[in-house]
């Protein structure tokens, strides 16, 4: 079966699946979501699998009235490995989502259109990745938009949560006005709707500027600086599970948008990769600073998102630095780096954001402030929280680790042979910069883990937590074992990279046999190490369960330092965590305080309200100005929406008698 009609078949499948969803009573619509999205997950694997075992997919389809006519769906390399990451995790999203949405059963309207919308985002995402003519790419991705839209409005009944929303659906047509100017300003130079016709265009300030468009537009829905602020709105008012899917990956979308321009341009890859460079050790660094003081876990987890976009964003700059400079096994680090780190944090992020809404299903509260000892009645999720962390922070024995290990042979790779003390000195700052991003990783979250697991409860909560249901904790299974098979086999993942990167820079690059060799020998050590680590912990584990099963187990409660009468505000929070931290990067991290005023007449006050929170710099004083002053200029036009449906038939006249005109007066052909 050729690729194009896989893409129709998965259509019918959608068709099919939204009627099902509409028909079956409400308690089963789950069951069918997930039949659909695995029966699309499977159809659309097919072809990715033989992608990437070296026989790309091509195919076309015939739309008459389309203009370019034929549409060219492929599934090269690049496409297969984006289009497997968005399956795998889709499915786990949408089991993970069948048990956390049993709480809304009230609401079946919202949880019937929510699955319609769920196979629908799916779906689109994969037609993303296949889809070469600009025009149904833009509407694939329009579909994209729009569906995770809705499901990030699924409690639209909330104002918040429908605010969220609007400010999301502004961002993402924002970077689709820029891709549409791009894919017109495209086939103004080439006469082709075509994506891949961006490698014809001539060597001249128009391809550089069709360039600019479409990185901006795919960075928007990356979420790098500045256009990163529908991030920390978007995740916390989405259910988790859609956070853990978004967050996985709909980056990723404008992950893959960038390597597929950077494939196509033929020319200033050094000055670009150098840009990308530094645009991306700041936005992992801003986003990670940001994650550190936040008590609202959702959005702790959604500036880790822009975190390791930044870190993705670094080993393509280092790439496209490799090609330019000619230096191949810079941009093969860089490059393989990038592609790895896409399918890292695919997994850890999503890990991450299923358990905390597991917590958040059992405690309905985001504050960690108002959280604490779960791990007594959460040692599942608390575990998998643990082991995302510990991945997310790059640290050994986890799959985080064997993706910056590559950008970060990569940066002294580049700092060993690039020349130039400029270069030299942007390199040995993005050194600097992941390591800090490292550090203060690990420093948000052991405040994360330890608020929220650790000591005792901080507040009284309306219910006891319980863990999580199997539906819900199955799924994490799953992550967890491709991670491990990551950090066990780095050296196969690092070779399918390899191929990839062969596949689209085939012309640029030149593969020194003997250094790849000594890089997958040395992934390998690492694999074997990991192993080993995990062994030894597992036997010590099974050693102590055998020496303390037949002794009498007395629980106790936490050490109060010698205070017999301890009091939950006590303990450590989130806030005074992070206080020494947050005077320390008070130049990023802005914060307001908010307290109630004691009167002078009031010596002793009974009652006395204190809060801290910090914002977002860039939103505060970058986005929101911007915002404000287009809205002040766009209320001068409210007139034309007037309500009246006679000034409304008069703009219609209007238009035609001015079409005619032209018409009459050669204007218009």
């Amino acid at each position: 079966m050729e690729v194009s009609q896989i893409a129709l078949l998965t259509l019918f499948v959608l068709l099919a699946g939204i009627f099902g969803i509409a028909v079956v009573p409400s308690k089963n619509r789950a069951w069918v979501a997930i039949v659909v999205v695995l029966i699309n997950s499977i159809l659309t694997s097919i072809p990715s699998v033989l992608a990437l075992m070296g026989n790309a997919q091509t195919g076309t389809l015939l739309l008459a009235h389309l203009p370019g006519g034929l549409i060219n769906v492929q599934v090269d390399n690049l496409s297969a490995w984006f289009i497997l990451i968005i399956n795998f995790t889709t499915i786990n999203g949408a089991l993970f989502g069948s048990g956390y949405l049993k709480s809304y059963q009230h609401l079946k309207t919202n949880i019937g259109f929510h699955w319609i919308f769920y196979i629908l985002f799916h779906i689109s995402m994969v037609w993303v990745c296949m889809f070469d003519h600009g025009i149904i790419f833009l509407v694939a991705w329009e579909l994209m938009s729009i569906s995770s839209l809705m499901l990030v409005i699924f409690e639209y009944q909330n104002k918040n949560t429908l605010k969220a929303g609007l400010n999301y659906l502004i961002q993402m047509h924002l970077s689709v006005v820029f891709l549409t100017v791009g894919v017109i300003w495209l086939f103004a130079e080439t006469g082709s709707f075509n994506l891949s016709s961006l490698s014809s265009v001539v060597s001249n300030q128009h391809s550089i500027w069709i360039f600019i468009l479409f990185f901006i537009g795919f960075a928007i829905k990356a979420g790098f600086l500045p256009f990163h602020t529908w991030l920390p709105h978007a995740h916390p008012a989405a259910p988790s599970h859609v956070s853990g899917v978004m967050s996985g990956v709909i980056v990723k979308l404008g992950i893959f948008g960038i390597f597929r321009i950077i494939s196509y341009i033929t020319h200033d890859w050094f000055i670009i990769g150098e840009v990308i460079l530094s645009l991306s050790v700041i936005t992992a660094l801003y986003g990670i600073i940001n994650a550190s003081v936040k008590y609202d876990f959702k959005r702790a987890l959604a500036f880790c998102t822009i975190e390791n976009i930044g870190i993705i964003g670094i080993g393509i700059g280092l790439g496209l630095i490799g090609i330019g400079a000619h230096k191949d096994m810079l941009a093969i680090l860089g490059f393989g780096g990038a592609l790895l780190h896409s399918l890292n944090h695919s997994l850890f992020k999503s890990l991450l954001f299923f358990s905390a809404g597991s917590v958040y299903q059992q405690t309905h509260t985001r504050n960690i402030d108002k959280l604490g000892g779960l791990i007594k009645s959460m040692p599942k999720t608390a575990l998998f929280f643990l082991v995302g962390a510990l991945a997310i922070g790059g640290l050994p024995p986890f799959n985080g680790f064997i993706s910056e290990y590559l950008i970060y042979s990569g940066l002294f790779h580049g700092l060993f042979s690039v020349s130039g003390i400029s270069h030299v000195i942007l390199i040995v700052l993005s050194i600097v910069g992941l390591v800090l991003v490292g550090g203060i990783s690990i420093i948000s979250f052991t405040k994360s883990f330890g608020i929220m697991f650790l000591g005792q409860p901080r507040s009284e909560l309306h219910n006891t937590p319980t863990e999580a249901s199997f539906i819900m904790l199955f799924p994490q299974y799953l992550i967890v074992a491709v991670m491990l098979s990551v950090a066990f086999f780095p050296q196969f993942y690092f070779g399918i990279t390899l191929n990839i990167i062969h596949s689209i820079f085939t012309t640029k690059l030149i593969f020194n046999v003997s250094q790849i060799e000594t890089i997958s020998t040395n992934l390998a050590t690492i694999g074997h190490l990991s192993i080993y680590f995990i062994i030894l912990l597992a036997l010590i584990l099974i050693v102590r369960f055998q020496l303390i099963k037949k002794r009498k187990v007395t629980l106790y409660e936490t050490w109060k330092c010698g205070y017999v009468a301890p009091i939950p505000k006590a303990q450590y929070s989130g806030r005074s965590y992070a206080r020494t931290f947050g005077s320390l990067f008070g130049f990023v991290l802005n914060e307001r305080k908010a307290r109630d005023k004691i009167s002078k007449t009031q010596l002793y006050p009974t009652h006395y309200k204190f809060s801290t929170y910090y914002f977002d710099l860039l939103e505060r004083f970058l986005v929101l100005p911007i915002t404000k002053r287009m809205t002040l200029v766009l209320n001068y036009f409210q007139f034309i929406q007037n309500g009246k449906i006679q000034s409304y038939v008069i703009y219609g006249l209007f238009f035609i008698l001015m079409v005619f005109i032209g018409t009459v007066l050669s204007l218009i052909s």
